[in-house]
């Protein structure tokens, strides 16, 4: 939300913008390019009478907060003659679809590294190695820049490991004064193997350059296999001369078996200790599995990795365009309706959607406010004395124009995300009863035959 805020809906429009939007909708009408409705007089005013802030209230949320589906996040309000602008928020409101989709997906992959760090890990969850398990790898596919400061940051309120450079760099200055939330090793991939004459000259290469630390070698430029049981041992003597800590990064076929063709070259070359639960763990290597990355194949990997007798330490993921591409706006049904309004002659009316082809896709009515409720952000009616200003978590992010706002640090964001997340219950009805008593009431009025 405050990517959004900052900057779309606090830029201010002038009798410029105002002229070329109408420009632009007087050719807009389809066939013909003809004109396109366009409030040009209702905008000249927001840009004479509001310093061309949107004459609208806006609440949310605060950054950060774990909800379940159906909790409202924002609200939009609009009065009078100002009410139409609404929709023109709308759309670009509602494309906090995709920063919450990237963090909820990268979350519940944590789930399930969570899950195998207790069973195979020493310290479990409170190992130092959890926040590096998976890798940012969306970069190269996002369709833009934007989209991937949007989408990494979102991410990176869970794990700490990013190739996505632009929204680490974001995130560490715009949002946590310049502290660093993000981390990468040296990492070879196939321009940089293949530009060698050999393969084996390439790998030496890595070694010489960045063995006394972490760093990744992609194994599969041209027969993994071979690379595993030829290659490797020819560098493992300098490798552990180095004294540092390979990873071994596959690249292609099938992600579960290469994974553990990697853990068996490496227990074979550098050996492994086992540890307390009794899991094998390799001696300075490791293996990072970033092709066809999914939660399915995570989970796949992480459960073969154990049955055969591996730590899940020893393996690492990166996830690319199954973390920042493969998800849109109904991978969790994300919607903007209307819910209330207030007509000309002074009358109010509570709207929802009530789709008689789906029911499933109804809108909730009436103005809103969340109540936290047994630990479980709720939605009530904002009417009723249900909530008070104090309780409800719909704060004020914008009045007419910009409000001061107290933003957390990145840091503090990602504390109170693995906090909030791990005391929510896995479901929880997030519509309380006065608000369910309401949805009832406005679908029974809908649901009335039409006057005759």
């Amino acid at each position: 939300m405050r990517y959004l805020l900052e900057a779309f809906v606090a830029r201010q429009w002038t009798q410029q913008d105002v002229d070329r939007a109408a420009a632009f909708f007087s050719t807009h009408m389809a066939p013909t390019y003809s004109d396109f409705p366009f409030p040009k007089d209702l905008m000249s005013k927001v840009v004479q009478q509001n310093n061309g802030y949107f004459p609208v209230v806006l609440e949310a949320l605060p950054e950060g907060t774990c909800v379940h589906a159906h909790c409202p996040v924002f609200q939009i309000t609009a009065e009078d003659e100002y009410a139409s602008l609404c929709t023109f928020l709308e759309t670009i409101l509602t494309m906090l679809w995709y920063p919450t989709t990237v963090a909820t997906l990268s979350r519940r992959a944590k789930d399930r590294i969570e899950a195998a760090f207790e069973r195979s890990v020493e310290g479990g969850v409170g190992s130092p190695l959890l926040g590096s398990r998976l890798h940012d790898f969306g970069f190269r596919g996002c369709t833009c820049v934007e989209q991937s400061v949007l989408g990494g940051v979102a991410h990176l309120l869970n794990f700490d490991g990013s190739d996505t450079l632009s929204a680490a760099y974001y995130a560490q200055f715009h949002l946590n004064d310049g502290e660093p939330v993000a981390m990468s090793i040296p990492a070879s991939e196939h321009s940089v193997m293949t530009a060698w004459r050999t393969e084996r000259e390439a790998m030496e290469n890595m070694v010489e350059q960045f063995g006394s630390g972490i760093f990744a070698c992609v194994m599969d430029s041209y027969d993994y296999v071979q690379a595993l049981a030829e290659l490797l041992p020819t560098v493992a003597q300098q490798q552990v001369g180095k004294g540092g800590f390979l990873i071994l990064r596959p690249d292609s076929g099938n992600p579960v078996e290469t994974v553990l063709l990697a853990l068996e070259a490496a227990e074979k070359v550098f050996g492994v200790e086992v540890n307390s639960l009794g899991y094998k763990v390799p001696k300075s290597c490791g293996v990072i599995q970033g092709d066809g990355i999914n939660i399915q194949t995570l989970d796949k990997i992480l459960q073969a990795v154990m049955e055969q007798g591996f730590s899940a330490q020893a393996v690492a993921f990166g996830m690319g365009g199954g973390l920042l591409q493969r998800l849109n706006r109904d991978t969790m049904s994300f919607a903007t309706k209307l819910s209330h309004i207030v007509y000309a002659d002074g009358t109010e009316a509570d709207i929802m959607k009530l789709p008689k082809s789906d029911p499933s896709k109804f809108s909730l009515p009436g103005v809103m406010a969340v109540k936290m409720v047994g630990g479980v952000p709720t939605a009530f009616p904002a009417e009723g004395g249900h909530v008070t200003p104090e309780e409800n978590m719909l704060h004020v992010m914008w009045d007419h124009g910009p409000v001061q706002v107290e933003w957390e640090k990145f840091t503090t964001l990602r504390q109170q995300v693995d906090r909030q997340w791990h005391a929510l219950p896995k479901t929880a009805d997030v519509l309380s009863q006065p608000l369910k008593d309401k949805v009832k009431a406005v679908t029974a009025r809908l649901r009335q035959p039409p006057e005759s």
